[in-house]
């Protein structure tokens, strides 16, 4: 219990304040980017669960990088989330990152994307910020279902997911996200639920998972998290996990 500080595993906050001795905070960050499944490539109306801002509703809208960094304060991870981060032209990819990490402010970087757009001039990319500051890349595998990839119109094969996943390990990024799903309005996933095609998780149900999830991956590996909290305006389901603190201090219990 005391290894990783007063969490029962390796945890994102622990590590960073082990690397850097404080608490480091995440900023999410507009990068300009779209997305295969929504400017026609793949499609136009995005994966069933994906909200209108491409799951950054948390990121700021206006101004440069630098403008979006000095907003806020404090060290920060410089948190590229919306859309697709790595849908653009590398030397565009590469302005817009390079801006975020030569700021003051910003000790690590943290780019959402998926697995279908990370071509050998990205990770050729990825491996020179690297060099910069730690870099964590996160691929959202959602299902390994083969009917449910096709519902949700996530557009790529598991294989696609394990090969990323290696070339990103070759790097030397490792970790995992465990997210549970959110109903979010505006999204067509919101309109399967309201016609009641399926339910969410109980948070029993869901810290069940969790607990068995962290039971079984290696102790050294970091857990960047263990739940998540949807925008309160636009979330539908599951209302409860709106209270991210009773979900943690729930986990923890059960973990004793």
């Amino acid at each position: 219990m005391e290894k990783w500080g007063d969490k029962p595993y390796h945890s994102l906050d622990y590590e960073n304040k082990k690397r850097f001795g404080e608490k480091v905070y995440k900023i999410s960050l507009a990068g300009g980017t779209t997305c295969p499944n929504r400017d026609g490539t793949l499609g136009t109306r995005g994966c069933c669960f994906c909200s209108g801002s491409g799951s950054g509703d948390f990121a700021a809208t206006k101004g440069s990088i630098t403008e979006q960094i000095e907003e806020a304060g404090h060290h920060f991870t410089a948190y590229f989330q919306s859309f697709t981060a790595t849908y653009a032209p590398v030397e565009t990819l590469r302005a817009a990152w390079e801006e975020a990490m030569t700021h003051e402010s910003v000790v690590t970087l943290a780019i959402a994307t998926r697995p279908d757009c990370l071509g050998d001039n990205v990770l050729s990319l990825l491996a020179d910020c690297c060099r910069k500051m730690p870099v964590t890349v996160e691929l959202g595998l959602q299902t390994i279902h083969p009917d449910t990839i096709r519902y949700i119109r996530r557009g790529y094969p598991n294989s696609v997911y394990e090969t990323a996943v290696k070339n990103l390990q070759n790097i030397g990024v490792n970790g995992i996200k465990l997210q549970l799903l959110h109903v979010l309005k505006g999204t067509d996933l919101a309109l399967d639920y309201e016609n009641k095609m399926f339910r969410t998780l109980t948070p029993d149900e869901y810290l069940d998972y969790i607990a068995e999830a962290l039971s079984i991956l290696p102790p050294d590996m970091v857990i960047h998290r263990v739940t998540g909290d949807g925008p309160k305006d636009l979330l539908i389901a599951p209302l409860w996990s709106a209270n991210k603190r009773m979900v943690l201090n729930s986990l923890q219990k059960k973990m004793k």
